[in-house]
């Protein structure tokens, strides 16, 4: 049964992301050449399961080059939270936009952790954070969106406590590295 519900969650996952690229290829009507962007994220943090969930900031740079067409890196440049948890990360987004204002951006980053309370402690240095977030695009492309995403070390640790946040985020366009 487990082994099952392993396989489903693998397949989904795989759809999704071979949908992403597919749409990422063909919406391409709003798709002018975005700028860097570095970005701010205000949230909740570990929702999922407290009755008290704590409180998450980040800074990211988001750069505007691509790789395979689709892939912009970027790096998490700071994340801490109300747990005393603290992380740093690089991984890729890709842009999906539907139409001209909206922008769906799908992420993977690896994190390296240290931290956590006795209210939470995710138990490995290194977690796994992945995030879907909405953004509106204005005009002076600057994006306000909102994110969740979720922490995960994958099984690498004695226990795989993972956890989620929910953020507000601002982007804005920066010329910095080009």
């Amino acid at each position: 049964m487990l082994i099952k519900f392993g396989r489903l969650i693998s397949s989904v996952a795989l759809t999704v992301l071979f949908a992403t690229i597919a749409v990422s290829f063909v919406a391409t009507s709003a798709r002018a050449e975005d700028p860097a962007f570095v970005s701010i994220g205000v949230g909740s943090y570990d929702w999922n399961r407290k009755k008290d969930p704590g409180v998450e900031v980040r800074l990211e740079y988001r750069h505007n080059k691509k790789y395979l067409g689709i892939f912009k890196p970027f790096v998490v440049v700071a994340a801490a939270n109300s747990s005393n948890t603290f992380f740093v990360g690089a991984g890729v987004l890709t842009d999906i936009y539907i139409g001209k204002r909206l922008v769906l951006t799908p992420s993977f980053a690896p994190h390296y952790y240290r931290g956590g309370n006795s209210k939470l402690d995710l138990n490995y240095a290194l977690e796994f954070r992945s995030q879907i977030e909405l953004a509106y695009r204005f005009d002076d492309r600057s994006r306000l969106g909102m994110a969740v995403s979720h922490y995960s070390n994958a099984s690498l640790g004695k226990t795989n406590p993972g956890t989620e946040s929910a953020h507000l985020y601002y982007s804005m366009p920066v010329n910095f590295f080009n």
